[in-house]
């Protein structure tokens, strides 16, 4: 019962339709198990003062919110609230509760994080740990030991290309598969956010890497698996299964630390840096979020925050006094 003597709806066929609109919409395992704990929660807080929670008032939105805030750092508190908000706006869609009453109340807003982005130069070293496995692949004296060896490292370099040139998320290398690649077009066909396809474009140094991968490491790890079955999945692990998210954010931290680059550095961050590097080239931004499958420019806008090149050289180009000479001298005119 509430305070005005009703009894409560249920609150789980509501957060079990939400969840299931997640999966749905391809929301990763992570983010379906993290917004189910979160709502789970909220809803007992709530359930706790008898509150219906479809219309909880203001003094009880605050003194969630307080209550959270005392609880869980800033940016955990907006994680949470997302979460909560993206509840209470599809139960107003599908007509669970008259409306969303976290519309009204204000809430702390977090300065935006700068993606982390690396210079060529750093990306190049990743690309040299890569051909010091090679070096001490081709160097060992156990020849099985040597052929997966250097196999595991064409791989990784063609992990490190396709990531830094096609700009893809971590879990669109791991669903990549063979027939998603044309290396005579230089593309590669990836699934991203929302189940959506988009194409990646592979520039030569990767075209080569992935070619590398395909004819002389690709098939010495395809054929550790031992099933009749041929895997089709175009990254393998060093026992011929797919390569997950996991195994691939093991083996890139892997190259991190041998390359010497700082903590932080993730798959993301060539991803980040992709876009960045385009822009500093002189991209367009909607190329650029076409490219990434942003489905709003303003996500891909970020980038413009960390691209200071990219803002001197429209500047330059711009500005009708930023490239006039200034006269010195004696022969100057006088002010």
């Amino acid at each position: 019962m509430n305070r005005a003597g009703r009894s409560l709806p249920p609150v789980d066929p509501a957060l079990e339709r939400f969840l299931g609109a997640l999966a749905a919409r391809d929301a990763s395992v992570h983010t379906q198990r993290s917004y189910r704990t979160t709502v789970s929660r909220y809803l007992d807080w709530l359930a706790g003062r008898g509150t219906d929670w479809r219309s909880p008032s203001r003094a009880e939105l605050r003194a969630y919110l307080a209550a959270l805030g005392g609880s869980v750092g800033r940016s955990t508190v907006g994680q949470r609230l997302a979460a909560i908000r993206s509840f209470h706006r599809f139960a107003a869609r599908e007509g669970l509760a008259p409306g969303d009453p976290w519309g009204a109340i204000a809430t702390p807003r977090l300065p935006r994080r700068l993606p982390r982005v690396l210079e060529v130069q750093q990306v190049e070293r990743l690309l040299a740990v890569v051909d010091a496995d090679l070096e001490a692949a081709s160097a060992a004296g156990d020849a099985s030991r040597a052929e997966i060896a250097a196999a595991l490292a064409l791989r990784d370099r063609a992990i490190v290309e396709t990531a830094y040139a096609a700009g893809l998320r971590i879990s669109e290398l791991a669903s990549a598969d063979l027939a998603s690649l044309d290396l005579r077009r230089g593309e590669v066909r990836v699934l991203g956010k929302g189940r959506k396809e988009r194409v990646g474009l592979l520039g030569r140094p990767a075209v080569a890497a992935l070619h590398a991968w395909l004819e002389d490491g690709r098939p010495a790890l395809a054929a550790r698996r031992g099933a009749d079955e041929a895997p089709v999945e175009l990254f393998l692990n060093h026992h011929g299964e797919p390569l997950g998210v996991r195994g691939l954010r093991f083996r890139l931290d892997r190259l991190r630390r041998a390359a010497g680059l700082p903590e932080g550095v993730s798959p993301h961050t060539l991803r980040h840096s992709f876009a960045t590097h385009l822009l500093d080239g002189g991209a367009d931004l909607r190329v650029v979020q076409e490219l990434l499958g942003h489905e709003s420019l303003a996500t891909t806008q970020v980038y413009t925050h960390v691209s200071p090149a990219r803002l001197r050289s429209a500047y330059r180009d711009a500005h009708p006094r930023a490239r006039v000479a200034v006269a010195s001298g004696p022969d100057a005119p006088a002010s």
